[in-house]
C-alpha cells in the first residue's frame, strides 16, 4: 500500500561530507509523539529495503503499519544508493552506523516528535546498528528494536549461514556438489581468510565481480555481545523461527546477557525478510508481495505503545 501523497515528505540530512536522502512517514491520523527510525539489511538497499533485482520492501511497509499505530517514521537509503551521495561499494559497516546516528539526530528534530520516545528499528544488519546505538547513543534514544538480529560476530554469522542454506539447495544441487567434492562451508572459509587478508576497500572475485571487502572485514569483526551489557534503554527482539540467515536462538540469548528491560519473541512460521513462508532465501522474490507478518507487526507496534511504562518503571 502506497501511504497518501500528504503523509510522506521527501527529505535530506547530511551524514559527514555527505547528504542523505530520505523519506519522513507521519500518520494519518492522531500522532503519539512516539518516532521510529527504520534502518535497513545489508546490501545496496533504498530507504524502503528494495535491492535492484529483491524488492523486500521491509522499510516501506513497517513504516505503514507504524503510521496506523501513529508513530511518525524515518527510512533512507544507503549511502551511494538512490538519491544519497557516496559510494556503496567502498562504504563499511562503521560508515552505516555513523549515516544512521545522522539520521536519528535529523528525526529527533522534526515537530512532534518526543525525544524521549524516539526508538531505532533495525532488520539484519540495520539490527546491529540499532544495537550499537543503543549501546553507544542510548542517551538519545528511548529504545531499541532487533528484528532478525544476531548474539554473534559476523564471521560465525556467515559460517553458519553457509551451512543452512546448504540444507535447502535442491537434491541434485546437492548431490552434483558432492559429486565435485565441494564444501560449502569449506568454500566460505576460504573466501572469507582472503577478504580478512585484504586491506582494499573493494575486492575482485573471479574476474567480473567486486565485493565490498572494507564492508566484510568489519562485519566479521563485529561483536555484538559486549555491546549487549552495555545497554540500558529497553530492547526489543524478534526473529522468525524459519529465519536460516540467524538464529532465531540468539532471541533467548539476548535475555541471557541485557539487564535492561527486554521483550523476546520468536514467531512460528516467519522466514529472515519477516514474512510466513519458504525459508529459502532463493524463494524471497517469489514473496515480496506478500506482507510482513501480522505478529511481527504486533509485537513491534505493541511494544512502542509500552515504552512509556517501562520508562516510567525505570525511573521509579
Amino acid at each position: 500500500m502506497t501511504a497518501p501523497a500528504s503523509m510522506s515528505a521527501e527529505v535530506s540530512f547530511p551524514s559527514g561530507t555527505l547528504t542523505l536522502a530520505g523519506t519522513l512517514r507521519r500518520p494519518d491520523g492522531p500522532a503519539t509523539g512516539a518516532a521510529a527510525l527504520l534502518i535497513s539489511g545489508s546490501g545496496p538497499l533504498d530507504r524502503d529495503s528494495n535491492a535492484k533485482k529483491a524488492p523486500l520492501r521491509v522499510s516501506a511497509l513497517l513504516a505503514d503499519a507504524l503510521a496506523d499505530a501513529g508513530v511518525v517514521s524515518l527510512r533512507y537509503d544507503k549511502r551511494g544508493v538512490g538519491d544519497s551521495d557516496g559510494d556503496y561499494d567502498s562504504a563499511g559497516l562503521h560508515d552505516n552506523i555513523d549515516d544512521a546516528v545522522a539520521a536519528l539526530a535529523f528525526l529527533g528534530a522534526q515537530d512532534g516528535v518526543d525525544p524521549e520516545r524516539v526508538v531505532v528499528v533495525g532488520h539484519s544488519e540495520g539490527a546491529l546498528i540499532a544495537l550499537d546505538i543503543a549501546a553507544n547513543h542510548g542517551d538519545r534514544i528511548g529504545g531499541a528494536a532487533l528484528l532478525a538480529g544476531t548474539t554473534h560476530d559476523g564471521e560465525a554469522v556467515l559460517r553458519w549461514q553457509a551451512t543452512r542454506v546448504a540444507e535447502f539447495l535442491p537434491a541434485p544441487v546437492r548431490w552434483l556438489l558432492k559429486l565435485m567434492r565441494t564444501d560449502i562451508a569449506a568454500s566460505q572459509t576460504k573466501r572469507l581468510a582472503s577478504i580478512k587478508a585484504s586491506t582494499k576497500d573493494v575486492m575482485r572475485v573471479q574476474v567480473v565481480a567486486k565485493i565490498n571487502a572494507k564492508w566484510f572485514r568489519e562485519f566479521m569483526a563485529f561483536d555484538p555481545r559486549p555491546l549487549l551489557g552495555r545497554v540500558t534503554v529497553p530492547l526489543l527482539a524478534v526473529t522468525g523461527a524459519g529465519d536460516v540467515q540467524v538464529d532465531p536462538a540468539d532471541v533467548e540469548e539476548v535475555r541471557q546477557l541485557v539487564t535492561a528491560p527486554f521483550e523476546g519473541h520468536v514467531v512460528d512460521g516467519v522466514n529472515h525478510i519477516l514474512r510466513a513462508g519458504d525459508p529459502s532465501p532463493t524463494t524471497y522474490r517469489k514473496q515480496t508481495g506478500n506482507p510482513l507478518d501480522d505478529r511481527v507487526l504486533d509485537h513491534l507496534t505493541g511494544w512502542i505503545a509500552r515504552l512509556p511504562s517501562y520508562r516510567d518503571a525505570m525511573e521509579g
